[in-house]
């Protein structure tokens, strides 16, 4: 029976997982598709420079990882002194790399005067960045994502490249 991702994943009771995605529609994540003779082997390097960017800026660590041609197994560790260790600069500036942030996150890293209120809302949402960026499942999203966009652009498709978001092995 399927269950809940908060619910395989408890960082109190360990922070390592073994995370995995599998291709669809008979896609090739890389190597050679014997089938059409195109090779995807490029792609093995869209994983590796990816992991190594979310690593930089999430705090989750890659502990090992291995790409198949229609799937990849990922090794995570979730660091969350780390995370917790951030100032609010750090946590916001961290979270931009990813995404453009409301109005008054970018305001506010713009240097832009912010009366308390606003100030109290740029709180918020830095102490909602700071638990994403400590997330398994916020990570995987960035990761698939980012990766389907560049699979679906190159073999010029659209739909689906992953069988979900993806599974605990």
């Amino acid at each position: 029976m399927t269950r809940a991702r908060n619910s395989l994943i408890d960082p109190e009771s360990t922070p390592y997982y073994h995370c995995m995605a599998r291709c669809v529609r008979r896609a090739y994540l890389c190597g050679k598709d014997h089938f059409s003779g195109k090779d995807y082997e490029h792609r093995r390097q869209w994983v590796v420079d990816r992991l190594t960017e979310l690593a930089a800026i999430f705090a989750i660590e890659v502990c090992a990882y291995a790409v198949m041609s229609n799937h990849y197994h990922v090794v995570l560790h979730i660091n969350a002194q780390e995370a917790n260790d951030w100032n609010r600069d750090s946590v916001l500036k961290r979270w931009t790399q990813l995404f453009a942030g409301p109005v008054i996150v970018q305001r506010y890293l713009g240097r832009a005067k912010l009366s308390e209120a606003e100030m109290r809302r740029v709180d918020e949402f830095a102490e909602e960045y700071r638990l994403r960026l400590q997330d398994i499942s916020w990570f995987m999203r960035c990761l698939n994502e980012y990766l389907a966009r560049e699979a679906n652009k190159e073999d010029k498709c659209r739909g689906r490249f992953w069988e979900g978001r993806f599974k605990r092995a």
